[in-house]
């Protein structure tokens, strides 16, 4: 025994009907595309050349000028015997060492340093008769592993 359907189900079965000619139209006219045709093969690389990073250190060392220093007109009579006690009761009970009777001045320098790190290839590199170039992370060595991808050009409706 068959049941009469809902109004509201009927009447969505005949909204679906309708638009159907209109979807199915819209598909016969739309360029359906195949996945790509794709393989890998090797091209003979010509040149490598380093792209370079340069980065800028800059860092505190301590600096001494050990050049003996030459008593200047400041340097009274009385602070150079306080200087002579002093070194005397400092220095192993009065007696200098080699090297000891020069005066050494230290103070701290700001030092800049450059260092150069590759960060990428410019690679130039042939294959079939054609000479490409390409940035890369690694250096390749002599020869590059390429992925090659045939497509056919495919005229729009409005071209032709």
């Amino acid at each position: 025994m068959l049941r009469p359907l809902p109004l509201s189900r009927l009447l969505m079965t005949a909204v679906l009907l309708a638009a159907l000619p209109a979807v199915q139209s819209q598909a016969q006219d739309s360029v359906v595309v195949q996945a790509e045709n794709v393989r890998y093969d090797y091209a003979q690389v010509l040149r490598v050349t380093p792209v370079y990073q340069t980065l800028t250190a800059t860092r505190t060392e301590e600096e001494c000028d050990q050049s003996p220093r030459p008593p200047s007109e400041s340097d009274s009579r009385l602070s150079r015997m306080v200087g002579a006690v002093r070194d005397a009761l400092t220095r192993n009970g009065g007696r200098e060492e080699e090297g000891e009777s020069e005066a050494i001045d230290c103070r701290a320098v700001q030092v800049e340093r450059e260092f150069h790190r590759p960060i990428a290839y410019d690679v130039d590199y042939l294959y079939k008769g054609a000479k490409y170039r390409s940035r890369l992370r690694d250096d390749p060595g002599n020869r590059l592993r390429i992925r090659v991808s045939i497509t056919p050009v495919v005229p729009v409706a409005n071209d032709r």
